[in-house]
């Protein structure tokens, strides 16, 4: 990893985010791996990774279950040394329909502009329900029961 590199601001997470994503093939973070501390701290719905190299088999991972991959960033703010963004992720896996993942990151930042953790938060199985026949209503249904 470079760790040269200029430090992230929200004109350049727009550009380097929207590089990342392929609506016609698989991600490549390559271009933005650069961005990210050794010691990044990934934490998602899913899962809790630390480590770049742990980080990066993460998004490998993600890359070779994709048909493809596509995410619209929205209100993308900088507030000292943290970067936050919505987005809506497109994904296409090899054995199931395309489905829409609606979610926030936050990138935090340290001292020299590298991304020290991410943050992101989404509903993954809200999301996936919506598309599944009976599943879709019933997990409404069990979520407002014992959340709402």
């Amino acid at each position: 990893m470079n760790q040269s590199v200029t430090p992230l601001n929200i004109d350049l997470v727009l550009e380097l985010w929207s590089k990342t994503y392929n609506p016609e093939g698989s991600p490549d973070w390559s271009h933005i791996f650069p961005y990210y501390h050794q010691d990044i701290v990934f934490q998602d719905s899913i899962q809790k990774v630390e480590g770049f190299t742990d980080f990066e088999a993460m998004c490998m991972r993600l890359t070779k279950r994709c048909r493809s991959l596509h995410m619209q960033l929205s209100n993308v703010n900088q507030k000292g040394n943290v970067i936050s963004m919505e987005w809506v992720m497109t994904m296409s896996f090899k054995k199931s329909p395309t489905t829409p993942l609606y979610g926030s990151t936050f990138l935090t930042l340290n001292e020299e502009g590298l991304i020290i953790r991410q943050r992101d938060y989404y509903d993954l199985w809200g999301d996936i329900f919506n598309y599944v026949p009976h599943w879709n209503k019933m997990y409404r249904k069990i979520m407002k029961k014992y959340f709402g």
